[in-house]
């Protein structure tokens, strides 16, 4: 697809993370990136930077626009300009490159001060700063990248795991567009019998049969519907999980929050209420990124300080994935299951009997059984005393959002959640499509549904977008991105 409007001009960035460090990158990409890229170096080689070999490093001054001359050309006296930095360039003649423009690179010194004068002086001799994502965004509309791999770029810069990582590298080299591609090709292909089937109906030409294309959908059907399956595993990979634990003060939420992380970060005394705020750690067990929260005691209080902690206690377990909460086996013995005021329960919640090590080992297991009857789910026993338990619960918690049957070197995982509406789409346009067949409803009818479906699955690749869609993506991008 080529580039046009905007993308006429030529862009620059600070590729690199802004700071101090060995190494900073500044990037040009467009059409005029070697005659800008030329006002502002100085080879230590003869020759000008349009005949270095493309692909290659090559050691330049990097001087201030304003005073550039003879440009590109190695410089006897060059002490007497205003020099920035000692650096490599690299020129990248499109389409060989991320964007298939032309592209300059320069590897200065990285120090913030240099990387700033360097970008002034790309802008001071034509070029202009990249918006957010503007690099990755022309690689997709040159045709470098398909949108899903375009995202995919966006996905490896934000991997919090070696899952994420691997899953944003299998997109990025194509795997889930090749996938969808082939989905809508089948479509497309369907849709084009049907239509000829339209264009030739006086003729009484048969181009599918009804039964082949019920068989042909329910097929297409079920390879989408395989991809969808990974969708909730796949954003929790992507963007991980909150775990929030919760219960009454002196369960022991604090202590499992710091066995959990190997950490006395939580504050541990036998004091109802000693916590008041909420205290975050990530962890990552089984490739799964978790964010786990330790929470103030459920209880009612006329402490305004604790009040407010017990707010936002329960703000936390509106927003997080799951809740661990948390109850005291010695309180539940004494009140009595029957009596024990637990909550409400949702199906986010995983109830957890703490401090086992205080009964007697034959009234741990019914104790346990009598509290899974009422409250009709699975409740995980622990001491965060002895660490009995610990490795059950983790095991719990990561299963909830990693399935069985998901694999680390699955093909394809789906982690956006625009990929997932759009694939829900896809197959709804098919089911329509299915239902017009029982009825025999007329091909026109089946044609529309198919295009519909076929344009649901080229979202996913980019076929079929819109430029309020592209601004959104590429907006979550970096500008040196």
């Amino acid at each position: 697809m080529p580039i046009d409007g905007a993308t006429e001009d030529t862009i620059c960035a600070i590729a690199t993370p802004m700071g101090e460090g060995g190494i900073g990158i500044i990037r040009i990409s467009g059409r005029h990136a070697t005659d800008i890229a030329s006002k502002i170096v100085r080879l230590r080689t003869n020759g000008t930077l349009i005949t270095l070999p493309s692909h290659t490093l090559h050691l330049a001054d990097l001087i201030s626009a304003p005073h550039a001359n003879q440009a590109g050309h190695s410089h006897p006296s060059v002490m007497h300009e205003d020099i920035i930095d000692e650096g490599l360039v690299v020129y990248m003649k499109g389409p060989r490159s991320f964007t298939a423009e032309d592209v300059v690179e320069f590897h200065c010194h990285g120090n913030t001060t240099v990387l700033r004068r360097v970008c002034e002086s790309c802008i001071a001799a034509g070029a202009r700063l990249a918006q957010p994502g503007e690099f990755t965004k022309r690689a997709f509309l040159n045709g470098r990248l398909d949108l899903s791999q375009a995202e995919a770029v966006l996905d490896t810069i934000k991997a919090k795991s070696e899952f994420a990582l691997g899953i944003a590298q299998r997109q990025l080299r194509g795997d889930l567009g090749r996938y969808v591609q082939e989905l809508r090709t089948s479509l497309l292909s369907l849709q084009a019998r049907i239509e000829a089937e339209i264009d030739f109906s006086e003729e009484e030409i048969s181009f599918v049969t009804r039964d082949e294309l019920r068989t042909s959908l329910r097929h297409i059907a079920s390879q989408i519907q395989s991809v969808l399956d990974t969708a909730r595993t796949g954003r929790a990979l992507r963007e991980g999980v909150r775990v929030v634990l919760a219960g009454p003060p002196n369960a022991g939420k604090s202590s499992l929050f710091n066995s959990l992380i190997r950490d006395n970060r939580a504050i541990v005394t036998d004091v109802p209420g000693t916590t008041r705020d909420l205290i975050e750690e990530a962890v990552i067990w089984n490739g799964l990124p978790i964010t786990l929260v330790d929470t103030a005691g459920l209880r009612d209080t006329v402490d305004l300080v604790e009040r407010e902690g017990i707010k936002r206690s329960r703000d936390a377990q509106a927003q997080g994935d799951l809740i661990i909460y948390l109850v005291d086996a010695g309180e539940v013995q004494k009140a009595g299951v029957s009596e024990f005021p637990f909550p409400q329960l949702e199906p986010k919640h995983l109830v957890v009997v703490n401090k086992i090590d205080v009964l007697t080992s034959l009234t741990i297991q019914p104790l346990c059984e009598e509290v899974e009857k009422r409250l009709c789910q699975r409740i995980l026993p622990i001491s965060t005393q002895t660490g009995e338990g610990l490795e059950q619960l983790k095991m719990a918690i990561t299963s909830r959002f990693l399935t069985a049957a998901f694999e680390s070197n699955e093909a394809v995982v789906i982690t956006n959640v625009r990929h997932r509406v759009a694939l829900e789409q896809a197959i709804a346009a098919i089911q329509l499509a299915l239902s017009s067949i029982e009825r025999k409803a007329q091909p026109e009818l089946l044609s529309v549904d198919l295009h519909d479906a076929g344009d649901a699955l080229g979202e996913i690749i980019g076929s079929i977008t819109s430029d309020d869609v592209l601004e959104r993506i590429f907006s979550e991008f970096c500008i040196g991105k």
